[in-house]
């Protein structure tokens, strides 16, 4: 590799909008993953207060919930967790404001 092809490389990737990507990607993610019904199967979780064995925690369904969402059961994302609808609608704000500032951004370096 030279080094202009690094320097290169660099300012790409320092220019890349980390937030959106990552957004977006999850919410992807989400989407397209399988849907379960609440108490399913039980799964690897990063959770603490899930792996020291309380049942209560404030975020845990709220991944399946939006997956629920995302394939149309909307009951059931409700029942997951009831922030579920909230999140995605704020998420999807998110996303839509940072790609018009990438949008502004862009256009502005253009001219």
């Amino acid at each position: 590799m030279t080094l202009k092809f690094k320097t290169v490389m660099l300012n790409w990737l320092g220019r890349l909008p980390l937030e959106l990507v990552l957004w977006v990607a999850g919410l992807t993610l989400l989407a397209i993953a399988e849907p379960e019904g609440h108490g399913q199967v039980h799964h690897f979780t990063f959770c603490p207060l899930a792996n020291m064995g309380l049942d209560w925690c404030p975020g845990c369904g709220l991944g399946r919930s939006i997956t629920q969402l995302f394939h149309g059961n909307l009951a059931e994302s409700f029942h997951q967790h009831w922030l579920g609808i909230p999140a995605v609608i704020i998420i999807g704000l998110r996303i839509i404001t940072l790609s018009q500032y990438e949008w502004k951004k862009n256009k502005n370096r253009k001219n």
